[in-house]
């Protein structure tokens, strides 16, 4: 029985570059793979980006209103059409964008179709909190794997801290890609550091959520 496999870390734990070399695995043995993203992931356009620098487009992007069952029929009977070969396994990345019901989605492909699929994407939001994707997929998901990361401390990284014009910030919208944490109307870049419990502790005044 093919399985939902969630495979979960902070950022810079390698996430996109292990789906990377798991579609690069697959594909090495004559077999075909999709690769999907939620599209409110606007970072790298329709591509997964490596922070190794490596770089490939999805096959489909999945909007919160998409029936993720449907795009995946939609996608596999191409790759049926063009090969005459079935699809071996679906990699989503930035799991964490899915709704749970894109989720749900997920683990009937891998039950009623048969086909893996492997999710990869963060737990937590900057303030601690689950994201809607990942508490689902923590919740059925077969199999879950941490891929671990280090902070700057040299502790297990757990956290996310998010870093607007050089401070970290404790406020603002769960989702803010390259962009001002708070909606302005000339916004500083939005970045993120991986953090251990003492050191996001520390930077948050002891505030968690």
């Amino acid at each position: 029985m093919a399985k939902l496999y969630f495979r979960y870390g902070a950022m810079n734990s390698g996430k996109s570059t292990a789906l990377l070399q798991a579609a690069y695995n697959y594909e090495e043995r004559g077999q075909h793979v999709l690769l999907a993203k939620p599209a409110i992931d606007t970072k790298a356009a329709s591509e997964i980006s490596s922070r190794l620098g490596m770089t490939r487009e999805v096959d489909f992007l999945l909007g919160p209103e998409d029936d993720a069952r449907a795009v995946f029929a939609e996608h596999r009977d191409r790759v049926r059409a063009s090969t005459s070969a079935e699809v071996a396994c679906l990699l989503i990345d930035e799991a964490q964008f899915l709704t749970a019901e894109q989720v749900d989605d997920l683990f009937r492909i891998a039950i009623e179709e048969s086909i893996p699929v492997i999710a990869y994407g963060i737990r937590n939001d900057f303030l601690t909190h689950a994201f809607p994707g990942s508490a689902r997929l923590l919740a059925i998901a077969h199999s879950l794997e941490e891929l671990k990361t280090i902070c700057r401390c040299g502790r297990k990284a757990v956290f996310n801290g998010r870093v607007v014009g050089g401070r970290f910030v404790f406020d603002g919208d769960q989702v803010a890609i390259d962009e001002g944490a708070n909606g302005d109307s000339a916004p500083e870049l939005t970045t993120y550091e991986s953090l251990c419990g003492a050191c996001y502790l520390q930077e948050s005044g002891g505030r968690l959520g």
